[in-house]
C-alpha cells in the first residue's frame, strides 16, 4: 500500500488525472488494464449539469468494479448544489469524492467554479464543508497554486480545507492564469507538503519515471498525478508506474504500430458501447484516435482523414490501411 485516503487504500503512487473529454470510462478501463494506476479519476462533472440534466451526469459518473479505487470529480460554485452532486457521486459508487478547484478554462471560471474559487476562499471552504457533510466517502480537493503570481494561495486554503474535513489534497504546481504554459514549479508542492498532514499528490510536467521519482524525492508528496502524457498513451503511463515500483527508470519500450492501432480500435469500440451512439462516439474520439499513430510517417495525412470519418468501420479501414502502407 502506498498511502490511504481516509479508509481507501491506494496500492501504488501513480494517479491518473481527471481530464474532461478524456478520462471517460473507456479510457480508464484501458489505462487500468495496461498501466494499473493506484487511483483513477473520472472526467469532472458539473454540479449545475447534475441539477438540470441528472441523467447525463449519472452517465459521466458510471464506474465499474475493476476500476477501483476511483475518485469522481465534481465542480461548481454553490455549496448546496455541490452537496447534491456529492450525494449523486456517492450513489454512483465513488470511492473518493474530489472537488475541482484547479480548472482554469473560462467557461468553468465564469460560473465561480474551478480555479475561480481560489479568489473566493470563504465560498471554497463552504463548498468543502458541504461536500464532506453530504457524503460518507473521503473528500479530496484538487487546487492550483493560486489565481495568479501575486499570491501562493494554496497554503492558507489547504489548511482550512483540512479543518473542514478534506482527506487529501492535489496541487497542480501552476497558477490558474498560466493554463498549461510555462514549467510547473515543484517547489510549491514541497512548500505545501510542509503544511499538510493529509496525503498530498503532486501534478504538473511528469512525463517519465525519472520525472515522477524526482517529484517524490524533491517534494515529499505521497503520489504523482499524470495527465496529458497519458492521453492515447497508456504504455507511457505503465512505464511511469513501473519506474515508481522499481525506484528507478528502465528503458522505454514503445509498443509497435499494430498494438497501438488495436488499442485505438478497442478504445473506440468501448466508447461506442458507453455512448450508445456510434456517430457521437466516433466524433468524440476524433482528437484522441490520431494520437495513437502520432510520430509514424504519414501520420499527419492520416489524421486529416480520421477527423472526417463517422463510423467504426471507416476508422478501422483507415487505420488498417495506414498500417499496411507504413509496413
Amino acid at each position: 500500500m502506498a498511502f490511504r485516503i481516509g479508509e481507501v487504500a491506494v496500492k501504488n503512487r501513480l494517479v491518473l488525472a481527471p481530464m474532461e473529454d478524456v478520462t471517460a470510462l473507456p479510457m480508464r478501463l484501458i489505462a487500468k488494464r495496461i498501466a494499473d494506476p493506484g487511483l483513477l479519476y473520472t472526467e469532472f462533472v458539473s454540479a449545475n449539469a447534475a441539477h438540470y440534466a441528472p441523467a447525463r451526469a449519472v452517465h459521466k459518473m458510471t464506474v465499474r468494479p475493476e476500476e477501483r479505487p476511483i475518485a469522481i470529480q465534481i465542480f461548481g460554485g454553490e455549496p448546496e448544489r455541490m452537496a447534491d452532486a456529492a450525494r449523486m457521486a456517492t450513489d454512483a459508487g465513488a470511492d473518493v469524492v474530489d472537488i475541482n478547484m484547479g480548472c482554469w478554462v473560462p467557461k468553468v471560471c465564469r460560473q465561480g467554479a474551478g480555479a475561480a474559487l481560489l479568489k473566493d476562499p470563504d465560498t471554497a471552504v463552504s463548498i468543502v464543508k458541504a461536500v464532506v457533510a453530504a457524503t460518507s466517502r473521503p473528500v479530496s480537493v484538487k487546487v492550483r497554486a493560486g489565481w495568479d503570481y501575486s499570491l501562493f494561495a494554496a497554503p492558507d486554503l489547504v489548511r482550512r480545507f483540512q479543518d473542514a474535513g478534506a482527506r487529501m489534497i492535489t496541487l497542480h504546481a501552476r497558477f490558474a492564469k498560466q493554463g498549461f504554459e510555462g514549467a510547473a514549479d515543484w517547489d510549491l508542492i514541497r512548500r505545501l507538503r510542509e503544511l499538510v498532514h493529509v496525503p498530498l499528490l503532486g501534478n504538473g510536467d511528469v512525463k517519465s519515471p525519472s520525472d515522477a521519482l524526482r517529484m517524490l524525492r524533491d517534494t515529499g508528496c505521497d503520489g504523482v498525478m499524470v495527465g496529458r502524457a497519458a492521453i492515447s498513451d497508456p504504455w507511457r503511463l505503465r512505464w511511469i508506474r513501473e519506474g515508481l515500483d522499481l525506484g528507478a527508470e528502465t528503458p522505454y519500450v514503445a509498443p509497435g504500430l499494430g498494438e497501438r492501432i488495436d488499442v485505438a480500435l478497442e478504445h473506440l469500440r468501448l466508447t461506442i458501447e458507453h455512448e450508445g451512439d456510434e456517430d457521437r462516439a466516433v466524433r468524440s474520439m476524433r482528437g484522441q484516435i490520431p494520437l495513437y499513430i502520432k510520430g509514424e510517417p504519414g501520420a499527419s495525412q492520416a489524421r486529416e482523414r480520421l477527423t472526417r470519418l463517422r463510423t467504426y468501420a471507416e476508422v478501422e479501414d483507415a487505420l488498417r490501411t495506414f498500417h499496411s502502407a507504413v509496413h
